[in-house]
């Protein structure tokens, strides 16, 4: 048994149709729910390849602020079997603590903070992945997330 530490906060954004996508409507599924920086750049089309892969045994949406026409391009060239959701305002990132300060050679600045959150059926918290690496972390969410036992450990996942 997995032990809900929080709710997932709710949402609503376009997916890559354009269509109004809310985490309710996949109540009664697991979700994985991850942010991505960018559409169509290496460590994004590895991780949203391999995230694509998992798609056949539980629900996995991509969060990015790129436009819901570059996400048709993405899935179109990848063959991406996952949903991907269009976050240009960042207010889902926000909610989730996925965007943020970021450090790169020296250089602080504004971004997407790569992360990955693990929803359980009824909408509850199970686990989240904060500043991954893409290569290997579907498989690491697979590994720890859906075939181990579910630990808990949003002690700082979520902004205030």
């Amino acid at each position: 048994m997995h032990q809900v530490v929080d709710m997932a906060p709710s949402f609503s954004l376009k997916n890559q149709n354009g269509e109004l996508v809310s985490l309710e409507d996949f109540r009664g599924q697991w979700v994985i729910l991850y942010f991505y920086p960018k559409d169509d750049t290496p460590g994004c089309t590895t991780e949203a390849c391999d995230f694509s892969k998992l798609a056949e045994d539980v629900v996995v949406l991509g969060v990015s602020p790129d436009t819901v026409a570059s996400h048709q391009k993405f899935i179109a060239k990848y063959d991406l079997k996952l949903t991907l959701l269009s976050d240009p305002e960042k207010v889902v990132m926000k909610q989730y603590g996925a965007w943020g300060l970021k450090k790169n050679y020296g250089r602080e600045y504004k971004g997407v903070i790569r992360s990955t959150f693990l929803i359980d059926p009824s909408g509850g918290l199970i686990k989240a992945w904060r500043n991954v690496r893409a290569k290997g972390h579907a498989q690491r969410v697979l590994n720890e997330g859906l075939h181990r036992p579910f630990q808990s450990d949003f002690s700082s996942a979520f902004s205030k």
